[in-house]
């Protein structure tokens, strides 16, 4: 072994970073670590996310629970969720002088609502560890020059046709289909699986939807006929159709299944949960009872925003004017439906601003997640999105980046893992 421990990470996202740090942290003088991102702005995305305040994780401290956020590598998460989840990233971040603050909904942001806190304290951090970041200098591959047995040792070349040799390897290039990172990563015998977009908002061209850009709604249910994809959350209209919570979670857990639709699909509304058309018709006709000469679009008896309520009462074929006592059982039945059951023909979509998240990646059976390393390449680690993991919005993606970075960045710090194999 040589004396010092030459470590290389490829790529300057949240993933990456984070591994340096933790990497650099426990190494101390034993080795040195070097940082390559391929553009000139390291930690873009976390700069980008959250509308540029950074939605840095989620308050969900069990890790069963959380888990469940992840349509692809809940399971394999389990595991490392017990040794760094969101209260260790909080404790971190805290013990470096950035307070966090928890949201309604469970979004935690810095107390600053700014996302440059989060990129200066990783800076800061890295530099203080002494992690060398190069810039404008991306990995065109990487080349095992080790005999089996031996202790891991790699030929790096860097896009400028340079070269530099490497203990360990780390791959956190993120999910972007054009990344070296998964080249790297099948040279090196791993399997890719397919990659298609995760967390995207639906275009929708419907006569119900135009003209109200901006409505929102606290809680809807939304689905797919003919697949068990269901989901519920906030969701609202835009001028191209439907985004929100809602959507964006329907998203990730149906990305497989809508990619391969060509995202064209029905798409099922209740905009009224926990209502079916039945409980709903019930209480429509309670309703006309108590105020047989109000005009029905004159006020919605519902938890939903008035302007939609006057759409569907007109998409029912109900006149806005017309007396509640003068709407018959049927036309409460179709109304009842516009509110429960209304479906919607999705034409295309639209990926989340710059908060864009890849369902594929890096297979996870070929990963060891005590570790984060091949279990066909000694030596070579994985972190953050260009493995096949990836969550639903709401900090979900940033955690299991501090959490594979920081198991990534432990593991390579520990001497025993170069005995090769």
């Amino acid at each position: 072994m040589p004396e010092k421990i030459s470590i290389v990470i490829v790529g300057g996202g949240a993933a990456g970073f984070f591994a340096a740090i933790a990497c650099a942290e426990k190494l101390g003088a034993r080795g040195e670590v070097t940082l390559y991102e391929a553009t000139a702005h390291p930690l873009a995305k976390v700069r980008v996310s959250g509308g540029g305040r950074c939605n840095v994780t989620h308050a969900c401290f069990e890790p069963r629970e959380l888990g469940k956020k992840y349509p692809r590598g809940g399971r394999e998460l389990l595991g490392t969720f017990h040794r760094w989840q969101p209260r260790d990233m909080i404790a971190w971040l805290a013990e470096r002088g950035v307070e966090t603050k928890t949201e309604e909904d469970g979004r935690m942001f810095p107390v600053s609502d700014d996302s440059a806190t989060i990129v200066d304290c990783l800076t800061a951090a890295a530099e203080k560890a002494g992690v060398h970041v190069v810039t404008s200098m991306g990995v065109r591959k990487a080349e095992r020059t080790n005999r089996d047995g031996e202790p891991p040792s790699f030929w790096i070349t860097l896009t400028d046709s340079s070269g530099v040799r490497a203990d360990r390897l780390l791959l956190a290039t993120g999910g972007n289909r054009s990344s070296a990172g998964f080249m790297i990563a099948e040279a090196l015998g791993h399997t890719i699986e397919p990659l298609v977009p995760s967390l995207f908002t639906f275009h929708i061209d419907d006569a119900r939807l135009v003209g109200l850009s901006g409505v929102a709604v606290e809680n809807a249910v939304v689905s797919v006929p003919g697949t068990k994809l269901r989901t519920d959350g906030p969701m609202l209209v835009t001028h191209w159709g439907l985004s929100g919570p809602a959507i964006l979670k329907l998203s990730a857990w149906g990305a497989r299944e809508l990619a391969a639709q060509n995202y064209e699909f029905p798409l099922v509304v209740n905009w009224v949960p926990p209502h079916t058309r039945e409980s709903l018709t019930r209480e429509l006709a309670g309703v006309r009872e108590k105020n047989p000469r109000k005009q029905i679009a004159t006020w919605s008896p519902l938890a939903m925003p008035q302007r939609l309520w006057e759409r569907l009462v007109t998409s029912a074929g109900i006149t806005p004017v017309t007396p509640w006592a003068q709407v018959g059982n049927a036309a409460l039945g179709v109304l009842a439906t516009q509110l429960t059951a209304a479906e919607l023909k999705v034409v295309g979509k639209s990926l989340f601003k710059d908060e864009f998240v890849t369902c594929g990646g890096v297979r996870l059976s070929e990963v060891d997640f005590k570790t984060m390393q091949s279990r066909l390449c000694p030596g070579l680690h994985f972190a953050g999105e260009v493995l096949d993991i990836d969550g639903v919005t709401g900090g979900f993606n940033f955690q299991s980046a501090w959490t594979t970075g920081w198991l990534a960045g432990q593991a390579m710090a520990r001497p025993e893992l170069c005995s090769g194999s």
